[in-house]
């Protein structure tokens, strides 16, 4: 038996109070790991990765800007929508494991920049409305949604949609089609399928043989993780077996992506191993941060790959060091939250004026 996961199989959700819609499920991340209090040796050097990396972030924020023509058919998502989702995604992740401080702030301003370039929503809405079997503008609004904005009249019509036989049998990786499961528990949408039979068909759901690991299956299984732990917000929906094959095989992938030089799959193996139930021990994870510390350039900005994987001498630019300077910032963030026990922020769903919601008076 895998067990775990329920939260009503993703479709538990508290209730705010009257008018605020249903909060996010909050997960367990304010219990400090099974087995006495964790060794906080590498948050300092976890600590200074965040700092920086978010620091490098905020520095290139205008690069996240979607252009004036996003909504045109001809636009590349991965080169405009998929960033600012990313931004917004990682951006709740730093907030919600950090309870004040400038991290704290600055996270916040990455979501309302974030969420002013989409027009706080109406772009999602149009986009919605021009791909309505498209699930990114969903999943990139599920992001915003965690972070606590809202839109209404895009949950209107993704409700709707998500109603269709088409929807529901779009054909997808089962990967991305738990994903789009979380995507729906966070917005509150009924769930198109049992979250358990995407688990059971993806890679790390099989619990393969550990030797026949490489990139692509690395970066599904740390995605299967983060959509089953909501980004490390309720580690306990993590099946046991699951984790314990983790705990055994990851040290072992992420010493061979840091030998590779792949720094931005071992960042993202590094929020897998804070992200867990209880979370990698700190004398395992110590190496590697030291690694991406060393791997940072001055400005904390952090290259996908390292130099020996690039082949070349150019400086890379911001499409070679955004994922991975997030990724860093945010699993950097979880690990130094985790090995202290410091609890998750409970975000409540405000609605926020948009085109739909304006206030009498203001201009669409």
């Amino acid at each position: 038996m895998t067990a775990a996961v329920p939260d009503r199989e993703f479709g538990a959700q508290t209730v705010g109070p009257a008018g605020e819609g249903p909060r996010p499920p909050v997960g367990d991340t304010a219990r400090p790991p099974a087995g006495g209090a964790p060794r906080p040796s590498a948050a300092p050097q976890a600590a200074e990765v965040a700092r920086t990396a978010l620091d490098w972030v905020y520095d290139h924020l205008p690069c996240f800007a979607l252009p004036e023509d996003v909504l045109a058919p001809d636009v590349l998502v991965d080169r405009t929508w998929k960033p600012l989702g990313e931004l917004a995604q990682l951006g709740d992740g730093i907030r919600r494991h950090t309870t004040s401080g400038p991290a704290r702030r600055r996270a916040a301003e990455l979501l309302e920049f974030a969420w002013g370039q989409t027009r706080r929503g109406s772009l999602l809405l149009e986009q919605l409305r021009a791909e309505p079997m498209s699930t990114y503008p969903l999943e990139i609004y599920a992001a915003f949604r965690s972070a606590g904005f809202r839109h209404p009249a895009f949950e209107e019509l993704a409700r709707t949609l998500a109603r269709t036989r088409s929807w529901a049998h779009t054909e997808q990786d089962p990967t991305r089609r738990l994903g789009i499961l979380n995507a729906e528990h966070r917005t509150g949408l009924p769930l198109h399928a049992p979250p358990l039979t995407a688990l059971h068909r993806t890679w790390l759901g099989s619990l393969p043989e550990p030797w026949m690991f490489e990139r692509s299956a690395g970066y599904a299984l740390t995605h299967v993780v983060f959509h089953l732990t909501d980004w490390g917000n309720a580690p306990h929906r993590m099946p046991p077996r699951l984790a314990r094959y983790l705990h055994h095989w990851l040290p072992a992938w992420l010493d061979s992506c840091l030998e590779e030089e792949l720094w931005d799959l071992a960042g993202e193996l590094l929020a897998v191993a804070a992200g867990l139930p209880t979370p990698v021990p700190a004398r395992t994870v110590e190496p590697a941060w030291a690694r991406l510390a060393a791997a940072q350039d001055a400005a904390g900005g952090l290259c996908e790959v390292g130099p020996s994987r690039r082949g070349d001498t150019v400086e890379p630019g911001f499409a070679h060091c955004y994922h991975s300077t997030l990724v860093a910032a945010y699993a950097a963030t979880l690990t130094t939250a985790r090995l202290y026990g410091v609890p998750p922020v409970s975000l409540t769903a405000t609605v926020l004026p948009g085109p739909e919601t304006a206030p009498p008076g203001d201009a669409p």
